[in-house]
């Protein structure tokens, strides 16, 4: 039977037990706190509508809600996007603002996001516009201008303390992949590689290029050689080049993702942060690994 989720966002919570009562009323069910005001579920609502009935009911509050199969509910392995996802800003969009030109490479960015452009062209074009960029102004970006997304420590080690495997598979940078990774907590990371001469970039990137296909056959090499469903998978991500692995795994989340990637996803979380993706497996505070 599946199971209710009602999930709001930590830092400014429009989740509380009135609203929890209200959408259990509407749907039936028992009501079960994950995270006090934070997230709950509701076991077996006995409305065959419970996700459209309990959107309705929480209205334009700031509260996610998603219907999630009970079978093999925590995930064995997490694939995760790294820019907009993992941390907060796209490192390309930091890199160009460097040069003075944010904005004429952020606009290429969003269109490719969107699924507008075909993104390895977009790529080259976007990484052809910083060539002459030194290394020191790129650590110093990775340091001064990029910022974990909340509560990624929390998804990633709480996952890894219950045996599952964690990537971080990125159409960006392995400057960044790398670094963050490490920082964050993943097993492994892939992303593209940034082509230096001496100190500065060349403007290129090697290729082949890390992509929407290579992320989705990331995901189904690492089930296949740990002898795991994609059913017991977890991918994340908010572009149009994380659809293919969102699609194809078990749990395919879309976080704050552009519309065209929310509106075919599995679940998607529009206002909680990456701890959501624990109150999906039914992980409960006391289990999370802060």
């Amino acid at each position: 039977m599946p199971v209710l989720c009602l999930i709001a966002n930590p830092i400014d919570s429009e989740l509380d037990p009135a609203l929890a009562a209200a959408v259990v009323q509407q749907t039936g069910g028992e009501l079960n706190w994950l995270n006090h005001s934070i997230a709950c579920e509701i076991i077996e609502p006995k409305s065959t509508d419970a996700l459209a009935l309990a959107r309705e009911v929480i209205g334009t509050r700031k509260v996610d809600a998603a219907l999630v199969p009970t079978d093999n509910r925590r995930k064995q392995i997490l694939v995760a996007d790294m820019d907009s996802t993992m941390i907060n800003e796209e490192c390309i969009d930091e890199l160009a603002g460097a040069l003075g030109i944010k904005d004429q490479v952020a606009e290429i960015t969003d269109r490719a996001m969107r699924g507008e452009l075909d993104f390895g062209a977009a790529l080259d074009t976007r990484v052809a516009l910083l060539r002459g960029l030194e290394r020191s102004v790129i650590e110093e970006v990775r340091r001064e201008r990029i910022t974990l997304a909340p509560g990624g420590r929390a998804l990633i080690h709480t996952m890894k303390e219950y045996g599952a495997y964690t990537a971080l598979v990125s159409g960006g940078f392995t400057f960044f992949a790398d670094y963050f990774g490490k920082r964050i907590g993943f097993h492994e990371a892939v992303a593209n590689v940034l082509e230096f001469e001496g100190d500065r970039l060349t403007g290129t990137v090697t290729k082949p290029i890390v992509d929407k296909n290579t992320k989705r056959e990331r995901l189904t090499t690492l089930a296949e050689e740990r002898g795991i469903p994609l059913s017991q998978t977890m991918a994340v991500g908010d572009g149009a080049n994380d659809l293919d692995m969102i699609r194809i795994a078990g749990f395919g989340v879309a976080l704050h993702a552009k519309p065209a990637v929310a509106a075919e996803a599995g679940f998607r979380i529009d206002h909680g942060d990456l701890t959501a993706l624990l109150y999906l497996q039914g992980y409960s505070d006391e289990e999370i690994v802060r």
